[in-house]
């Protein structure tokens, strides 16, 4: 049996088979996969289709979020901003007065009253609404018929849409002193009741209005959390004998640690900020003693009574709290193990 002579290949001929040299980026990209690092340069070629499309997104927070913080300049100043028409110019014009503001901010009692008013506020929602979006999504996920849950989530999303001034407008024909609730009180013999200008209970009525309008956009973020577990996880916990009270607390809220840990953090960061909408439209009927918040003493002290500085100054302290706040409350969720907003 005869067979050929003619090799089939360079290799079978004895030649060498030359293959290309790969270029120092690959090589060095090769490496520095092997070695589990990647320089900034690499990360860049290799991301870059990414951080082109991300671009605008960063050019309008540096604009319009970090640029203004150049303008807290003006918490060291008696500012004027009827020296010109061009504000840049008003800054530079304005004299300069160090720490006065500060001093004055510390020595007025306003002040306190509504950084005690914006904590009490703060720590109300927190035990009271926080948990109210994580109890629905929980009890909206245990609906099997998925039309009856479709149905539940859109009327609970639905107010998010409403304006401040719509929710106040409703509230104020349920609660109001010629509300609904007064009246069917009057009719069967009580006196009326009017909850809108209450100050012993504000903090419960911005409470029920911050409920029934944000509840349903936090349930979307816990459901996408609980959207993300692994069926087989209830299958081998049922098959373990796990009810549904155990499931849910040894498979649902695992899964959903993390998140919870996340929007903890950014709720805590978020303390002085407790809804300027919704507490300025409020805040006569009650009173200042009750209904003034730091971000309503910013605005009625730098825009109504054109106290820029001291405004300014007011803003200021609230950012640095806020920071610190955002870190400590950060630093908490890294002991307890979850990521938080950053990691370690």
């Amino acid at each position: 049996m005869s067979h050929s002579t003619v090799p089939r290949s360079g290799t079978e001929a004895g030649t060498p088979v030359t293959t290309p040299v790969a270029s120092d980026d690959a090589t060095g990209a090769q490496k520095a996969q092997r070695s589990g690092k990647l320089s900034l340069r690499l990360r860049f070629r290799r991301d870059r289709v990414l951080i082109l499309m991300t671009l605008p997104a960063v050019l309008l927070v540096l604009v319009f979020n970090y640029l203004p913080i150049l303008g807290n300049v003006v918490a060291f100043q008696d500012y004027d901003p009827y020296i010109s028409d061009n504000g840049i110019v008003s800054i530079l014009h304005s004299p300069f007065v160090g720490l006065e503001n500060f001093q004055r901010i510390f020595e007025d009692s306003a002040f306190w009253n509504a950084v005690q008013n914006t904590l009490v506020l703060f720590f109300v929602q927190l035990v009271l609404f926080f948990p109210i979006p994580v109890l629905l999504a929980l009890l909206i996920n245990s609906v099997i018929r998925p039309r009856v849950r479709a149905v539940a989530q859109a009327v609970l999303y639905l107010p998010h849409f409403f304006s401040w001034v719509l929710v106040i407008a409703v509230f104020q024909q349920m609660f109001g002193g010629a509300g609904m609730l007064s009246q069917l009180l009057r009719q069967n013999g009580y006196d009326g009741l009017d909850i809108m200008t209450n100050p012993d209970t504000f903090a419960f009525l911005l409470t029920a209005q911050s409920v029934w309008k944000d509840a349903g956009w936090g349930i979307i973020v816990f459901l996408a959390a609980l959207a993300s577990v692994p069926t087989d996880h209830y299958e081998a916990a049922a098959m373990d004998g796990a009810g549904r009270w155990r499931r849910m607390w040894h498979v649902t809220l695992p899964a959903l640690r993390p998140v919870i840990a996340l929007l903890l953090v950014l709720r805590v960061g978020d303390a002085l900020t407790v809804g300027f909408e919704q507490i300025l439209l409020q805040r006569d009927g009650v009173g200042t003693g009750a209904g003034e918040v730091l971000d309503t003493f910013v605005w009625w002290n730098g825009v109504r009574n054109q106290d820029f500085g001291y405004a300014a100054a007011a803003g200021l302290i609230k950012g640095v709290v806020s920071i610190g706040l955002v870190l400590a409350a950060n630093k908490i969720a890294h002991l307890m193990g979850e990521q938080g907003v950053y990691e370690k």
